[in-house]
C-alpha cells in the first residue's frame, strides 16, 4: 500500500466521523430539546412572613453618664483608634476628613475654624456636652440628620463611656465629669 492509498483511507475515516458528529450537532441546533412539562421533583417552598422588627428603645444618655466615673480613658483610647482615620487629637493638630478633636468637650458645635461643616451641623446649636457627645457618637446620622460624618456609631454603652472619658482628657483644662 502506497502513501496515496493511506491518505485516501484516513480521509475516508475522517469524512465519516465528520458526517456522524456534524449531523448530530446540526440536529441539536435545529431541534432544540425542550424542558419537561412537569419537573421531576417539586421543592416545597413555604412563604416566610417578614420578621416584625420591634422599634428600638430610644437612646438614653443618662445610662452612659452614669458609667463615666468608672470608665477607662485607656480603653477609650483604643476605641478612639477607629476615629483616627478622620480625626486628629493632638493640640493644634491638622484637620483630616473630620475636625481636630482636641478640646471637644465643652466646645461649641461647628466652631473649628477652617473646617467645612455640613449645613446640618452648622444649624444645630449648642455645645458638645457629655450628653450631646454621647447621643451623637451613639448614632451620628440619627442625632443630627444630614451631617457628613460617615460613622455608624458606638453602640456599646461601656465602650462609649470609655471614649467620652478619653475625649475629656484631650484638653488643657479637662471639664469635670457630670454628677
Amino acid at each position: 500500500m502506497d502513501a496515496f492509498e493511506v491518505n485516501k483511507t484516513v480521509g475516508a475515516v475522517l469524512a465519516a466521523l465528520l458526517v456522524i458528529f456534524g449531523s448530530r450537532t446540526m440536529l441539536d441546533i435545529i431541534a432544540r430539546e425542550h424542558g419537561p412539562e412537569k419537573p421531576g421533583w417539586a421543592i416545597p417552598v413555604k412563604e416566610v412572613a417578614a420578621p416584625t422588627k420591634e422599634p428600638a428603645a430610644p437612646f438614653d444618655a443618662a445610662q452612659i453618664l452614669a458609667l463615666l466615673p468608672k470608665a477607662s480613658p485607656d480603653n477609650g483610647h483604643d476605641t478612639f483608634k477607629k476615629c483616627m482615620q478622620c480625626h486628629t487629637s493632638d493640640k493644634g493638630g491638622r484637620t483630616l476628613t473630620g475636625p481636630n478633636l482636641f478640646g471637644i468637650v465643652g466646645r461649641t458645635r461647628a466652631s473649628m475654624a477652617g473646617f467645612p461643616y455640613s449645613e446640618a451641623m452648622k444649624t444645630h446649636p449648642g455645645n458638645w456636652t457629655f450628653e450631646e457627645l454621647a447621643k451623637y457618637l451613639h448614632d451620628p446620622k440619627a442625632d443630627i440628620p444630614g451631617n457628613k460624618m460617615a460613622f455608624a456609631g458606638v453602640k456599646d454603652n461601656a465602650e462609649l463611656a470609655d471614649l467620652l472619658v478619653f475625649l475629656r482628657k484631650l484638653s488643657d483644662n479637662p471639664p469635670p465629669l457630670p454628677q
